[in-house]
């Protein structure tokens, strides 16, 4: 779901700004990965939340979400 290379620049800037150095044991490619996968599992999550509170756990307001969908 999230962009592999968009991810490595932005690990790799905020590893210098905060002046980490990484663990010879851990490769970039793999922070990369471990990192991705943490993102994207936070993100299910939300996005369950979300639909749920959205759809006012299972009572949707139609009316609201019509005025929404033909702006």
């Amino acid at each position: 779901m999230v962009d592999r290379d968009v991810i490595k620049g932005f690990v790799s800037s905020e590893l210098e700004e905060l002046d980490l150095e990484m663990p010879q044991d851990i490769s970039q490619a793999q922070l990369v990965e471990a990192f991705c996968q943490y993102v994207e599992d936070d993100c299910y999550e939300w996005l369950k939340d979300n639909l749920k509170s959205f759809l006012e756990h299972g009572d949707p307001d139609w009316k609201w979400i019509r005025e929404r969908v033909t702006q």
